[in-house]
């Protein structure tokens, strides 16, 4: 058992690493091409991390599920497809990854790997966003994984790239991937103090879809 979660644990980490190196990456090469058009580097910046978020959650599904995302394994172990005592594990896990995903691209790119990002994103239009985003990735997720199994790969990988550009705070929708950002004093990063307001945002909009969500289902179960 315990050889099973330190599997599943890496899986998170290295695919979490993964995801922020291509968030944190294509957000600095598309602010450096791009020659000030913060619209094409956006444009840039959400393909590439759609992209590759597809890749990730097809390679990794068959480890760990490809959560890369605490809101998506707290749900899971609600929904009772994992236990709790794996939850601290996994979600350490993708916090480390997402730190250590932010720091290879910032080596890769010729940046100091230890930043704290100044890139403001404050105010209720930003949280209503956040909340706006995380209430749609979890609403498909957990949708997908009932009805369309084969296709959330790319459902989530889809809203994710459509999120960047509909949503105000362009669709973090992740409390580790937020934190890591505020490692990161590019183009993709949140200064600190906005964090936890983000985080806020992104835990109500979770909680909120898996009542809707859970309500659709109870719903069809009687009809």
């Amino acid at each position: 058992m315990a050889s099973n979660v330190c599997r599943r644990a890496a899986a998170e980490a290295i695919g979490t690493a993964f995801l922020l190196a291509a968030v944190v990456g294509s957000g600095i090469m598309a602010e450096r091409l791009a020659q000030g058009n913060l619209a094409l580097a956006l444009l840039a910046n959400a393909i590439a991390t759609g992209a590759a978020l597809y890749a990730l959650i097809s390679a990794f599904a068959p480890f760990s599920g490809a959560q890369f995302n605490p809101l998506v394994t707290l749900a899971a172990a609600h929904a009772g497809e994992m236990r709790w005592r794996v939850v601290a594990p996994v979600i350490a896990a993708q916090i480390i990854g997402a730190i250590v995903g932010v720091w290879l691209a910032h080596l890769m790119f010729d940046l100091a790997i230890v930043q704290v990002s100044a890139h403001r994103r404050t105010g209720l239009g930003q949280c209503v966003g956040e909340f706006i985003a995380t209430f749609g990735l979890i609403a498909a997720i957990e949708s997908g994984k009932r009805y369309f199994p084969a296709a959330l790969a790319g459902v989530v990988a889809s809203y994710i790239t459509a999120a960047y550009w509909f949503t105000s705070s362009t669709s973090f929708a992740n409390p580790a991937v937020t934190l890591a950002r505020a490692l990161s004093d590019t183009f993709a990063g949140i200064a600190p103090i906005d964090a936890p307001f983000f985080i806020i945002a992104q835990c109500a909009g979770a909680v909120a879809a898996l009542a809707m969500t859970g309500w659709f289902v109870s719903e069809r179960t009687r009809s």
